[in-house]
């Protein structure tokens, strides 16, 4: 009676178990629903990277001037219109999120 007692509780864990999963992939999530300015500052950041990477050992005198140039706008936007309207989590969530895979050839 006691292992026919466990069975029942083992299926019924298992079934919500299952039950939980299929619910969460059924049910949209927002996370991936950026505002506008967080799409601008995904941007920002992605762009900013781009150029970053093409100079991974440089100090920023060693870039070339039309790069520094850009880089510094980018830096100051970044700052203006990200840093300082923000919040902090979803900061981290657009620096979290910079594409890293692209080609040099963009």
């Amino acid at each position: 009676m006691t292992s026919i007692l466990f069975l029942a509780i083992g299926i019924a864990v298992a079934v919500a178990l299952v039950g939980s999963v299929a619910f969460q992939s059924l049910s949209p999530t927002n996370d991936d629903v950026l505002s506008p300015l967080e799409k601008k500052c995904q941007e920002i950041a992605n762009e900013g990277y781009r150029i970053h990477s093409l100079y991974p050992d440089s100090n920023p005198e060693e870039l070339l001037e039309d790069d520094m140039n850009r880089l510094l706008y980018l830096d100051n936007l970044w700052i203006k219109d990200c840093v300082s309207v923000l919040p902090a989590e979803s900061i981290f969530s657009i620096v979290n999120n910079v594409e890293r895979d692209f080609s040099y050839g963009e």
